[in-house]
């Protein structure tokens, strides 16, 4: 099992004491903010965003990037709600079927493509991103699909609770459960620790890297397909720029979590912070009346806060590792060490 880092738990640690400071503050100037109606609408209003963290997360840690998880969300919401339109009698487990499996499709062409032709993941998935968002205009001829168009089980189901909780955050909350079991308990999680730790040491070692590369594009798509549905559900409708530049936002909440964009690094639990720090930014800012346009300026320096923040935290970590201590030191003692006077005697003598 992977144990988190001493770094990454006080980084975590500090992230959520922010994170508490930032809602009180928030709270003391509108109390209603600290109301337990008002945190189950930033964990709905968060709960997709959760759900693409874990799949840009298991990228992430294969010192990867996916940049077309929004583009793939766009069609394959786009592709349900068309699906929907034309067949009024499917059912929800099909239409949830069909969301996981588009998506994992579109995810296992990126893998393919990484893996088979040795291309950088940032230029492969740059790609796709206008790829997709080119399908969704052919598929929809560049027409939404509006409110009275979409499927009734897919606008009912993000409408629906469980247990007094919004099924969004159970989708959610299933999401992170999965991930955690496979990152931390499961073979397959720990060699993307492996690999996106040493490459080369994770090929000698015989981690299957091109199955594993595979493996996290694939579940990335997967989760994107699903957030594609619960998206076009929630917010009924489907158009061609639907979740426009919102693979930013989630790699924000990743890199604010505490995953290393230089893979290798990361967890669970840290993602779900840098998840909930971006949801309360968002619900806080209407409350304190900041102009939404900011959002985008004060994630992206978050972003470069924690960049920095995580480059010297493992640089201090490196250090702490390679410099030696006094009781390992090496002990130099008089009959051990040869002045050049001496050796130079010496080998005059042999």
């Amino acid at each position: 099992m992977t144990k988190p880092s001493p770094f990454s738990l006080r980084r975590e640690w500090v992230l959520l004491a922010i994170i508490a400071a930032i809602a009180l503050a928030v709270g003391a100037r509108a109390p209603v903010f600290l109301t337990w109606r008002n945190a189950l609408d930033i964990g709905n209003d968060s709960a997709i965003l959760a759900i693409l963290v874990m799949g840009q997360m298991l990228v992430l840690l294969t010192r990867g990037v996916d940049l077309s998880v929004a583009s793939n969300l766009a069609l394959t919401g786009m592709l349900c709600a068309l699906v929907g339109r034309a067949w009024p009698g499917v059912p929800l487990v099909g239409l949830l079927v069909l969301a996981c499996g588009i998506g994992a499709a579109l995810g296992a062409v990126n893998g393919w493509l990484i893996v088979r032709f040795h291309l950088p993941s940032i230029v492969v998935t740059l790609g796709t991103m206008s790829v997709y968002r080119g399908a969704i205009f052919v598929a929809s001829g560049g027409a939404w699909v509006s409110d009275h168009q979409i499927h009734p089980l897919i606008k009912g189901l993000p409408r629906e609770t469980l247990l007094g909780l919004p099924v969004l955050l159970w989708f959610a909350a299933a999401a992170v459960a999965f991930t955690l079991w496979l990152l931390r308990w499961r073979r397959e999680g720990r060699e993307l620790y492996a690999y996106g730790g040493n490459p080369s040491a994770a090929v000698y070692a015989g981690i299957p890297v091109p199955g594993r590369l595979m493996m996290a594009y694939t579940l990335s798509g997967l989760l994107a397909g699903l957030a594609g549905l619960l998206w076009v559900g929630r917010y009924s409708i489907a158009f061609t720029e639907l979740a426009s530049g919102y693979e930013l936002t989630v790699i924000a909440a990743c890199v604010i979590g505490g995953v290393s964009i230089g893979g290798g690094v990361g967890t669970v639990s840290g993602a779900v912070l840098g998840v909930l720090f971006i949801g309360v930014i968002n619900g806080a800012l209407p409350v304190i009346q900041v102009s939404p346009f900011w959002q985008q300026a004060i994630a992206g320096f978050v972003i470069l806060v924690s960049v920095v923040l995580n480059a010297r935290g493992h640089q201090q970590a490196g250090r702490q590792i390679l410099e030696p201590t006094a009781e390992h030191a090496p002990q130099h003692t008089p009959e051990h060490t040869a002045t050049p006077a001496a050796t130079s005697t010496q080998g005059a003598t042999a």
